[in-house]
């Protein structure tokens, strides 16, 4: 291609595939690897994909307040580094057009650049700051959504090591970046920069949770990520006119840094890949862009007010099973029915049902009326009742199997009549409390272990009966 095309046109909110990109994908039988850029309107996005073109011009470089890329445009050349490979850059619209006004339609392409690429590129300005991860976390979000409900083949990926090969790659770009490296009087990478601005905090309350939920999300989704800084190109005045500037007339560490950016993205891009391992080239990365601009035009995905509802239904049903997955395998692990008291129990349910709650605050989302939370604890309180029914009958059928092991003997013997005779009533007491003291040493009874009383007094009443009337003892 010796220019970009528009891939996927956005017009009025709606977005299609263009047939011409289309038939260029489609004659691609290469694998690709597919680069992405996301980011606010006027920062710079277009000029890096240029220059991993290897271009000075090509995608759109606006120099005034008004955007100029619209929708997604494409640009597929030879990989640079990579042999049999074909580089395929994807130059986004700018997110938050003051014309357009569409939050939707802009984390819709969002997601769609993700989806598509193999290695994001995620373009903010001047530091990283919690507007710039709420939306990345969002559009995340939205992206596995849009996964999910696309085609199964597509998007059903259960298998861990499967789901990180389908993830890409982020590189953070930060671009007039003023800040100085630093983190407790020690310089820092820039990496660590990112993964700082990344990490959660201690604790479960509320305030926590929110800081914690969009770091964790975003550390899931994207297990490799880099960090790139860019000091600002040249004088602002030049600006304007950035694309026919010479590398000797830019600043020399904007020139560096650039450089250093193209080369990581040459170097550590990997191919674009589905479930299974199978690697894309163009006719599968055509048929992506037709699913996942299919599946936001049939309206499956959810409008902008429903949206976050929706998301914390996936996001908090999925949390209340986790955490009554944990409190199981607790369970399983820490109880041996039957207990010996019913207090024993009850602190056990109680240290797993602790564990829960914090998983459950760990992967819940915008639980705002606690509906969530609070079915949860039905939920727990449903499995104390029935671990307390359940130790009952262990308990119950450990003394009665007791018992009969123990005194079935001593039975058989009443019926033999071995005790009927002088002295028999005697030794018959004796031997009830040899048996008896027996039953006491055994471990394991539970909190039925009293039963034994009234087996006992059984027992005590039919030998009675065999002495009534027979001995004067």
């Amino acid at each position: 291609m010796p220019e970009p095309l528009c891939l996927i046109e956005n017009t009025n909110g709606q977005l299609v595939a263009n047939p011409k990109a289309l038939k260029i994908l489609s004659a691609i039988s290469q694998p690709v690897v597919v680069v992405a850029i996301v980011g606010l309107y006027r920062t710079g996005k277009s000029y890096l994909m240029n220059k991993l073109a290897g271009k000075k011009k090509g995608f759109s470089i606006g120099s005034t307040v008004q955007s100029h890329t619209k929708g997604i445009w494409m640009w597929c050349v030879p990989h640079p580094e990579k042999s049999n490979h074909t580089l395929v850059l994807l130059d986004t619209e700018g997110l938050g057009d003051v014309e357009k006004g569409d939050k939707m339609n802009d984390t819709q392409i969002f997601a769609l650049a993700i989806l598509l690429s193999s290695t994001f590129v995620y373009n903010t300005m001047n530091k990283i700051d919690q507007r710039a991860i709420d939306l990345l976390h969002y559009a995340t979000e939205l992206s596995n959504l849009l996964r999910t409900i696309s085609s199964p083949d597509l998007g059903g990926i259960e298998d861990a090591a499967d789901f990180v090969s389908f993830c890409p790659d982020l590189v953070w770009t930060l671009r007039d970046f003023y800040l100085a490296l630093e983190a407790d009087g020690q310089l820092i990478t820039t990496d660590e920069y990112l993964e700082n601005s990344l990490r959660q905090k201690q604790g479960t309350d509320p305030s926590v949770q929110n800081f914690n939920l969009p770091r964790h999300c975003i550390q899931k989704f994207f297990p490799t990520k880099k960090c790139f800084i860019f000091d600002l190109p040249t004088h602002r005045k030049k600006l304007a006119h950035l694309e026919t500037l010479r590398n000797n007339e830019l600043d020399p560490d904007f020139v560096q840094q650039v450089a250093e950016f193209c080369s990581y993205i040459f170097k550590h891009s990997k191919t674009k890949t589905l479930s299974g391992g199978i690697k894309v080239n163009g006719p599968r990365l055509e048929s992506l862009v037709l699913t996942y601009v299919s599946a936001i035009n049939s309206g499956d995905l959810p409008c902008m007010e429903n949206s976050v509802l929706a998301l914390a239904q996936i996001k908090n049903s999925a949390a209340v099973q986790k955490a009554m997955a944990h409190y199981d395998q607790q369970m399983s692990q820490k109880v041996q029915l039957p207990t010996e008291t019913l207090q024993e129990l009850l602190d056990l349910h109680r240290a797993s049902e602790k564990e829960a709650i914090k998983v459950f605050m760990k992967n819940s989302f915008k639980d705002v009326d606690q509906s969530f939370q609070k079915k949860l604890e039905t939920l727990l309180e449903a499995k104390q009742d029935d671990f307390c029914k359940q130790n009952l009958e262990a308990s119950s059928d450990r003394c009665s199997a007791l018992l009969r092991d123990i005194f079935g003997p001593l039975e058989k013997a009443v019926k033999r009549g071995v005790y009927s005779k002088p002295g028999g009533h005697h030794l018959f007491i004796k031997k009830t409390e040899e048996l008896k003291a027996m039953y006491y040493r055994e471990p394991g009874k539970g909190i039925q272990w009293h039963l034994r009383r009234q087996r006992l007094q059984r027992l005590k009443h039919r030998g009675w009966r065999q002495f009534k009337g027979g001995t004067n003892e």
